[in-house]
């Protein structure tokens, strides 16, 4: 009796030592998931998606917007085309300094906070072209239609920054794609048509639902480095909560914000942590071996520094994070 119940510990300390990356949650059928405006809305994984929408969005990557900040309009935008050349040359793009695009997540635009909150953050720091894309086209559309239409918007992403490198010159090197949610896999599409170029690419919060066996997600190939922030991983929660990077970052534990008592204010957390440590560089991470130290926060590995906006920046692994329960955390 003895030697079979040291059997079936040692099973159970094994299964529960899987490494994140191994381990995928299962979502229900109808799921509640809020949108920019903070709005729970249910969602029915399994509708089929607007195949004319998702058409249109294929043909025309132009569908997007892409809006430039820097020091010389901190506020208003100049809008950036596609393939046209003099939008770009007229503007106040300068191929000499660092270029961070951030891109929002479901039912949201460039007005959502995350894009004023990472810019402001940006551009206090730095002397920097910070450009919002606006994706509204598709996520305004239904869940499941926007889920199908990252690969493409994610395309179109990473067309428009080769463009940007013909006409400017601006390096990959110099580039840093931000996404949040949904954004997370488009930017991580968006690295992969740079051939995994861009210096940085930074997943805030993966979404979870319909892409935890989703080829076309946020992956360590999908730019020189590639980190991800999950602070919403839970059983129900928003983010997929998997190892998806190099960096994998678990705030708290990477289900449960302090502060928090909602998985959206957990979900937002990824970027307003983010934002913080654009301006401090403050929040250190252990490096962990598994699923059990983060959760029981006995992490006793090296020390990697989360987000901020260093472009040489490398590392692997997964992290504990521990933070504080408001601004800068």
């Amino acid at each position: 009796m003895k030697a079979k119940f040291v059997i079936v510990l040692c099973v159970t300390v094994l299964a529960s030592a899987i490494p994140l990356e191994d381990k995928h949650k299962e979502y229900q059928r109808f799921v509640e998931i809020p949108g920019g405006d903070g709005v729970m809305h249910k969602v029915d994984l399994e509708a089929a998606p607007d195949m004319e929408l998702l058409d249109e969005i294929n043909r025309n990557p132009a569908n997007n917007q892409y809006l430039l900040f820097t020091r010389r309009n901190p506020s208003r935008s100049q809008t950036l085309v596609i393939n046209n050349e003099s939008s770009v040359t007229r503007s106040n793009f300068n191929a000499r300094a660092p270029t961070m695009i951030i891109v929002h997540g479901w039912l949201s635009n460039q007005n959502t906070d995350i894009n004023p909150v990472i810019r402001d953050a940006y551009l206090r720091k730095n002397d920097a072209n910070v450009i919002v894309m606006d994706w509204r086209r598709l996520a305004l559309s239904d869940y499941v239609t926007a889920v199908s239409g990252v690969p493409a918007v994610g395309r179109g992403l990473g067309q428009f920054l080769a463009f940007l490198n013909r006409v400017t010159g601006a390096p990959f090197n110099s580039m840093h794609l931000v996404g949040f949610s949904l954004g997370a896999h488009i930017v991580g599409n968006a690295g992969r048509e740079l051939g995994g170029r861009a210096a940085r690419v930074t997943g805030l919060d993966p979404a979870g639902p319909l892409w935890q066996t989703n080829s076309n997600r946020l992956r360590s190939s999908d730019g020189v480095y590639v980190e991800a922030i999950h602070t919403d991983g839970g059983t129900l929660g928003l983010g997929i909560g998997s190892a998806v990077a190099n960096a994998d970052f678990f705030p708290n534990g990477g289900e449960s914000q302090p502060g928090c008592v909602t998985s959206l204010c957990n979900h937002n957390r990824a970027w307003e942590l983010f934002a913080a440590t654009i301006t401090h560089n403050h929040l250190v991470g252990k490096r962990c071996t598994n699923t059990v130290q983060i959760s029981a926060n006995t992490c006793r590995g090296n020390d990697l520094r989360m987000g901020n906006d260093i472009l040489t920046k490398s590392g692997s692994g997964l992290y504990r994070v521990n933070t504080g329960r408001r601004y800068p955390f």
